[in-house]
């Protein structure tokens, strides 16, 4: 196992959550890193993504404002702060990474992805 994601649950709307991404065996530094998600009957959706010092981040339009994608090069962890979560903020999320410095929407970017953490958030 590459990565280890962890942190979801269950929250009501205007809740705050905070994902958390180990990636115990990988030489963290030189990884792109990147959340995804995918509600029930639809596809796999980009969320955030963060490149490997930091430098350069990308959201998707609907979470700008309200997520925050981090990393601890130190620790090997990432993470993704979610505020003012939303019902249409449900989903399992996904961790992912790729050995790269540059970072992408696109899903077939990234080599390596953790297993998943559900995040519902009720109305």
């Amino acid at each position: 196992v590459q990565l280890q994601a962890s942190g979801g649950g269950f929250v009501q709307a205007g809740g705050s959550l905070t994902l958390s991404c180990a990636a115990p065996t990988l030489t963290f530094n030189r990884y792109s890193l990147a959340w995804f998600r995918q509600a029930p009957g639809k596809e796999r959706e980009f969320v955030a993504a963060l490149s490997w010092y930091g430098g350069r981040s990308n959201y998707r339009d609907s979470v700008k404002g309200r997520f925050t994608i981090s990393r601890d090069n130190t620790k090997n962890t990432a993470a993704l702060r979610m505020n003012g979560l939303q019902p249409e903020d449900t989903a399992v999320y996904y961790c992912a990474a790729d050995y790269s410095s540059t970072i992408t929407q696109k899903s077939y970017g990234y080599k390596y992805w953790g297993q998943g953490t559900q995040v519902t958030v009720s109305s």
